[in-house]
């Protein structure tokens, strides 16, 4: 049982058999209200979850985690919004690293955990601007926990009940335990602890200073090594001594 206390994430939840995307509820609660801070939207199904730029987040009934919390991060100035995407990332790597060694546990630029070489979450950040500043945000998280089987389109999926072998975790018991490392790292946002939210980032970073090819939006494969992620959230690749930035989507992993 992982007991732990909040101050204000998950104090109200909203709990769903079936949703069509948890993000879109959140969303809609905020067009017609303002829920208090912390408020969780959460579903055993997900028919139509959406990962990063349109892609879809495809998940079993039942076996996961899939839900979305309501922010209001209207301390933190625009140029400097990554740094939630990377604090929730982190959130989640502390969490996943309460059940698989700390070693496995890979943020994937710009929001994927991997445990290996495997995805096992996706994140979708949706933040509302008002001015020079964020107003709100609705942080979807789908992590895989008990599911073993994935549908074959997935390229490479995993989740905690594979990469630990035990099985059958209590989903409630997991979400109480994340929302408060979700909590942790948000607080630590709030106090301005920004430094120390980029070095953690970057110390969890997938394949960071390692020589391997990539693959451009336009289809062309070179060979470079991650050098880290600049506070805007582009990444940083040096290919043959030059130093490139790369925003999502214009730049991949190329099978080797």
């Amino acid at each position: 049982m992982y007991y732990k206390n909040t101050l204000f994430v998950g104090k109200v939840l909203h709990n769903f058999d079936k949703l069509k995307s948890t993000n879109e509820y959140a969303l809609s609660l905020l067009s017609k209200s303002k829920p208090i801070e912390g408020t969780v939207i959460s579903t055993h199904f997900q028919t139509a979850g959406k990962g990063q730029i349109g892609s879809q987040w495809l998940v079993a009934p039942g076996k996961n985690i899939t839900l979305s919390i309501i922010l209001y991060p209207n301390f933190l100035p625009v140029p400097q919004q990554f740094s939630l995407s990377q604090a929730v990332s982190l959130a989640v790597v502390d969490f996943i690293t309460h059940f698989i060694s700390p070693e496995l546990v890979k943020l994937k630029w710009p929001n994927d955990i991997y445990i290996g070489d495997k995805k096992s979450t996706g994140i979708l950040i949706q933040n509302t601007i008002a001015g020079t500043r964020l107003q709100s945000s609705v942080i979807g998280l789908g992590i895989n926990v008990n599911q073993v089987e994935f549908p074959a389109q997935l390229p490479n999926p995993t989740s905690i009940a594979l990469e630990s072998g035990k099985s059958d975790y209590a989903l409630d018991d997991l979400k109480t335990l994340l929302f408060s490392c979700l909590e942790a790292r948000y607080l630590q946002l709030k106090g301005q602890q920004w430094d120390r939210i980029s070095t953690d980032y970057h110390a969890a970073l997938y394949r960071l200073n390692e020589i391997h090819p990539f693959q451009s939006a336009n289809g062309q494969t070179f060979s470079g090594k991650i050098t880290g992620v600049t506070k805007q959230g582009l990444l940083k690749i040096t290919t043959e001594g030059e130093p490139l930035t790369f925003n999502m989507k214009e730049v991949t992993f190329a099978k080797q």
